[in-house]
C-alpha cells in the first residue's frame, strides 16, 4: 500500500471504519458469584463490556480462550477504580487481548461521534482527518464539498499544527474531533502547515454539515453516449435512499451505462450495503452470507433492479467492508466488472452496543462471505481489470476531479462500460 493511499485509509476509517448492525442500548447485567464486586459504577461498566464479549464475540477470530477470559474478569473486578476514566482504560486493555482492531471501546463522547458519523449529519467544519504516524501530524484527508473548511480554503494533505492555539502535534484524530466540532456559528482557528509555505491561520465558522453520501454526474462521450458516474462515499443510514434517487433520475434522463465509484469508501452499515446491492442485481440472487460460530444466513435480493444498463465498479486499496460486500455481490453474480486495485480486505461484521453510562462498543460478531463463498478478510477482492494510480497522480487529481477525463482509472472503467453497451442484446457475455 503506498503512503498516499494509506493516508486516505487512515482518515476514512477514522470516519466510518466498520460494517455494522446498528444495535444500540444493549446493557448486560452482572451475574454469578462476582456480582458483589461490582456494586460501584466503574466496575459495572467493565463487567458489561466483559459479558458482551463473552456472549457475542466470534470465537474463531484471533486467539480467543473462554477460560482465560473468565480469569481476566476475576482479575479486573478484584481491582479498585476511583474514576470512570480508569475503568475505561481497563476495558481498552481488556479488548487489546483479543487482537481484533474492530472490537473497540468508545467513551460517551466517542460513542456519540459514531452515531453522528452513521447518520450523516454533524456540526463542525467539514473535514476528514487522519493521523500520519511518520510526521506525527494531523492531516486533512479531504474537506467535505461545499463545507465551511473547503470554503475557507482548507485543502487535501494540509497538516494541522494547532487548533485554537493548542498544539496539535501528536494529537489523535479523535482528540482533534472534540476540539474542532462545536455549536453552529462559533469560530475555530486552525493553524495549517502546507508544503513550501509558512504556517498560516484559517478561521472557520462552524455550521451543520450534511455528509451527502452520493456524488453524481452524467458524462457525455464524443459519440453522445451518456455515462452515469456515481461516487458513493460511505454506507450511511441515508445512502440507499440517495442512491435510489440518483439512479431513478439518471434513468429518466436516458443514461446508457453506469460507473459506480467505491474508491476511498471505507464501508459503513451492513444494511446499507445489502439495500444498495438490491438496487443493481436481479431479484432472488444472493448478496452475502453472514456466518457466526452458531449460525449462517444468506441475504438475497428482494426487488427488481432499478436498471439493467451496463455497470462497472471502481475500487482501490481503501475500498473496505460494506464496499467489498457490494463489489463481491456484483462480481460474483456477473452483473458488472471491477476496475482498479485490490480492495482492503475486511470481512468481519460488528454489532454496535451501548453501555449503561453512555459509552459503547463495536464488537465483532460474525464474518461475511461473497455469494460464491469467498472469504476476503485480509485478502480483499481482486479487480477484473487492474488499473493503478501513482502517488503523484492521486495528489494531482484531487477529489473534485474524480470521475472526469482527468481520472485515468475512470477512463478505463468508462471504456469497459461502452464496450459492454456495444455488445448485442441477448449475448451470453452481455453481463460480463
Amino acid at each position: 500500500m503506498n503512503s498516499s493511499t494509506s493516508l486516505w485509509l487512515k482518515g476514512a476509517l477514522a470516519l466510518s471504519g466498520y460494517s455494522a448492525l446498528l444495535l444500540l442500548g444493549s446493557a448486560v447485567l452482572a451475574s454469578g458469584s462476582w456480582a458483589a464486586l461490582i456494586t460501584d459504577s466503574p466496575k459495572e461498566v467493565i463487567d458489561e463490556a466483559w459479558q458482551i464479549i463473552y456472549r457475542n464475540y466470534l470465537a474463531s477470530i484471533g486467539d480467543y480462550d473462554k477460560d482465560s477470559w473468565r480469569q481476566l474478569r476475576k482479575d479486573l473486578l478484584s481491582k479498585t477504580y476511583s474514576t470512570k476514566k480508569e475503568a475505561y482504560e481497563a476495558i481498552r486493555g481488556m479488548l487489546l487481548t483479543l487482537d481484533d482492531p474492530y472490537t473497540r471501546f468508545m467513551d460517551p463522547d466517542e460513542f456519540k461521534e459514531l452515531y453522528i458519523d452513521t447518520t450523516g449529519e454533524l456540526t463542525g467544519v467539514g473535514i476528514q482527518l487522519s493521523f500520519d504516524e511518520d510526521t506525527q501530524r494531523l492531516t486533512v484527508v479531504a474537506p467535505i464539498e461545499d463545507g465551511p473548511a473547503a470554503t475557507a480554503g482548507v485543502q487535501t494533505n494540509d497538516r494541522i499544527v494547532e487548533i485554537d492555539g493548542k498544539d496539535a502535534r501528536g494529537m489523535s484524530s479523535q482528540e482533534a474531533v472534540q476540539l474542532i466540532r462545536g455549536p453552529i456559528g462559533s469560530l475555530v482557528t486552525l493553524t495549517i502547515e502546507r508544503d513550501d509555505e509558512e504556517d498560516f491561520d484559517v478561521v472557520i465558522v462552524r455550521d451543520r454539515i450534511s455528509i451527502n453520501p452520493v456524488v453524481s454526474r452524467i458524462n457525455t462521450t464524443t459519440a453522445g453516449t451518456q455515462v452515469g458516474y456515481i461516487r458513493l462515499k460511505q454506507f450511511s443510514a441515508n445512502a440507499a435512499t440517495d442512491m435510489s434517487d440518483v439512479v431513478k433520475d439518471m434513468e429518466a434522463q436516458g443514461v446508457d451505462a453506469y460507473v459506480l465509484d467505491l474508491r476511498f469508501n471505507p464501508g459503513g452499515l451492513l444494511e446499507a450495503s445489502v439495500a444498495i446491492s438490491d438496487q443493481w442485481l436481479d431479484v432472488g440472487v444472493p448478496i452475502v452470507s453472514i456466518q457466526s460460530e452458531r449460525s449462517k444466513s444468506v441475504r438475497f435480493t428482494r426487488k427488481e433492479p432499478l436498471t439493467d444498463d451496463p455497470l462497472v465498479i471502481l475500487v482501490n486499496e481503501v475500498s473496505a467492508s460494506a464496499s467489498e460486500i457490494l463489489s463481491g455481490a456484483i462480481q460474483d453474480n456477473g452483473r458488472g466488472q471491477l476496475v482498479g486495485e485490490q480492495t482492503f480486505g475486511k470481512g468481519l461484521v460488528q454489532s454496535v452496543r451501548g453501555l449503561s453510562d453512555g459509552s459503547g462498543m463495536t464488537v465483532t460478531i460474525s464474518k461475511y462471505l461473497t455469494p460464491n463463498g469467498r472469504d476476503i478478510h485480509r485478502e480483499g477482492i481482486a479487480p477484473d481489470v487492474e488499473s493503478l494510480l501513482s502517488v503523484e497522480e492521486l495528489q494531482d487529481l484531487g477529489v473534485d476531479s474524480l470521475g472526469t477525463d482527468q481520472d485515468r482509472q475512470y477512463r478505463v472503467a468508462e471504456e469497459i462500460a461502452l464496450k459492454a453497451l456495444a455488445q448485442p442484446e441477448g449475448s451470453e457475455t452481455r453481463n460480463f
